[in-house]
């Protein structure tokens, strides 16, 4: 018996909408890199794309625990000498609340240009309205 590998034209991708409303931040983040990896498909490939599309909405409804809505900390680096900027996750959900599911979930993916390919399948947006309704989305129910 042979074992199944992928290959990259033979792949069928599906869109998924995920309702982030009153999720945790962490929990969601982790079932959306493991849907645009692929390992829900039986036919996941660790080196081939295999993952489907998938579309947030309602990103500014999404919670922390604990104290992590102070704590935490959003850092960058400019590029400059003396460059590191810094905000607290609680601005961070008030200004722009998709960047913090994005970089969730993109510290989840593999850091390689497989993982690139693979964020770029995820589309995040505040509010219940998103542009992909030709898509013909499904509605995807996280566990847990």
């Amino acid at each position: 018996m042979k074992t199944y590998m992928a290959k990259p034209a033979e792949v069928e991708r599906k869109w998924y909408v995920i309702d982030a409303s009153g999720q945790t931040l962490g929990r969601i983040s982790s079932e959306v890199a493991s849907i645009l990896r692929g390992k829900h498909k039986p036919t996941y490939t660790p080196h081939v794309d295999t993952g489907d599309f998938v579309i947030i909405i309602n990103a500014e409804q999404v919670k922390l625990t604990g104290d992590k809505l102070n704590q935490k900390m959003y850092r960058y680096h400019t590029g400059y000498p003396g460059g590191l900027k810094e905000m607290d996750y609680k601005t961070l959900l008030q200004k722009r609340p998709e960047k913090a599911i994005e970089t969730a979930v993109k510290g989840m993916l593999p850091h390689n240009r497989l993982g690139n390919k693979m964020y770029k399948k995820l589309k995040v947006y505040r509010g219940s309205e998103h542009p992909h309704q030709a898509q013909k989305p499904e509605v995807r129910e996280l566990r847990g």
